[in-house]
Parts: structure tokens; sequence; C-alpha cells
């Protein structure tokens, strides 16, 4: 395992325009197309950490705050927040922007776990993120609890089978 990385150096970012092929009957953004939005772009995040081929382990929390609607400009920001042996915890932010006024409103938040492959796709170690901002300090000193949440929903399911 290497030494521990920034979280900066996992921070990705995208933008888009939302068209109406984008959109429900309500004219806003359909939830699983910003699901994919989040999943992609947590890829990228994870695999910048990680240096590795990364698969979606789990999506902790999905939580719609504001609809984004056609027309606006979807923004997404994601960096690993956390690391365990071979997993990372993704913390993902989206915004809309309306493009005539400026406006920008959060629209959801998500955190999602990667696990790192090997060459023979097998999970791997990966390096331990250090936070640097206030944010991302606050998320890492708050991610045992998610962690230990996500134990506890993987025995009970287990137990259940």
């Amino acid at each position: 395992m290497s030494e521990a990385k920034p979280a900066s150096m996992s921070r990705t970012t995208m933008t888009d325009i939302i068209f109406p092929s984008d959109t429900n009957y309500h004219g806003t953004m359909f939830g699983g197309v910003v699901m994919r939005y989040i999943d992609k772009i947590a890829t990228i995040a994870s695999m910048r950490h990680s240096r590795r081929g990364v698969v979606t382990a789990s999506s902790d929390s999905l939580d719609f705050l504001a609809p984004v609607k056609v027309g606006e400009a979807i923004l997404l920001e994601a960096f690993v927040s956390w690391t365990h042996r071979s997993s990372m915890e993704v913390y993902v932010r989206v915004e809309s922007e309306n493009l005539f006024t400026g406006e920008r409103k959060t629209t959801a938040t998500s955190f999602l776990t990667f696990i790192a492959l090997d060459d023979q796709g097998k999970p791997t170690p990966v390096p331990a993120v250090i936070p640097e901002t206030e944010e991302e300090r606050r998320l890492f000193e708050s991610a045992e609890g998610r962690y230990q949440a996500r134990r506890k929903r993987k025995e009970e399911r287990e137990s259940n089978s």
C-alpha cells in the first residue's frame, strides 16, 4: 500500500446541462439519471485515489434535497472522504445552477463505497486519505460511524439469508 494521499487528489467535478430527455413529466431531472451521474463521478474519484480499477460496493445514502429543472446546469463534486483496507468512502454533492440568474442550490448528497481491485479482480489495499478542508475533516471524523452502520447492515443481511 502506498502513502496516504490528500483528499484533494481525488476531488472530481463534472458539469452538464439538463435537456428534456433527462426529465420527467414535471420538467425535473429523473432521479435515476442523477444516480447515474453520482455513480460515475464517484467511480472517477475512487480511481484517482487508488489508481486501481474499482467496483461500487454500496450506496449508503442518496438524499434528494431539491429538483434539477430542464435547462439548468447540474454540477457534481466528489472526493474520497475515508478509507479502510480496500474500501473507499466517496462523498458526492450535487448542485443545480440557473444559468440565467446564476442561482445555485444543493440538490442532492450521497455517500458511496468503492472497493479497489488488483489485476486478478481481488480486493487490494488503498492509501489512507488525508483530510485538508473543514468539510473533509468533518466527513472524515464521522466516517467510522457510517462504516460501522454499513457493517451492521451487511451482517443483518447475511444472517437473514
